[in-house]
């Protein structure tokens, strides 16, 4: 794959909007595209992965490690464990290709690399994991105090 394809790649995907273009570039030049069998698992629950996948075409399932059901994703573009760029702690979920599955793979040590040498994507890499957690915790807050009644 061209470097050129892989930044392209990295540019729709909504967490790397964080990076210029000459850092998605950097970051497309350690990836690798992956390919998924149906049914093939991404990211195993209780596993650590080595870094993020960029969803280039098919969908996957996302099921809780302690079991429930699983939600479809199909957007391309989708970046499938982006904490898994940042930290290395198992996955509480498990993910499998639903069809043949096409993604980017970003090593974890790529970004933290990149990240070390540029204070300000570690700044903005910061800021955009803060948003999307209290995005989270929004959303979640008024179904605890549903629970709690």
């Amino acid at each position: 794959m061209q470097i050129d394809d892989a930044a392209t790649i990295l540019a729709g995907a909504d967490f790397f909007e964080i990076c210029t273009e000459e850092e998605r570039r950097l970051l497309a030049f350690a990836s690798e595209r992956k390919r998924f069998a149906a049914g093939s698992t991404i990211v195993e629950s209780g596993v650590v992965p080595d870094g993020a996948h960029v969803l280039i075409s098919g969908s996957i399932s996302v099921t809780p490690g302690a079991g429930g059901e699983p939600h479809i994703v199909s957007e391309h573009g989708a970046v499938i464990s982006t904490m898994a760029l940042i930290v290395a702690r198992p996955r509480e979920v498990t993910i499998r290709a639903v069809g043949a599955v096409e993604t980017l793979f970003v090593p974890r040590t790529a970004f933290r690399k990149l990240a070390n040498q540029s204070p300000e994507l570690a700044r903005r890499a910061a800021d955009k994991i803060r948003h999307e957690l209290m995005g989270f915790v929004s959303a979640v807050t008024p179904a605890g105090k549903k629970i709690k009644e």
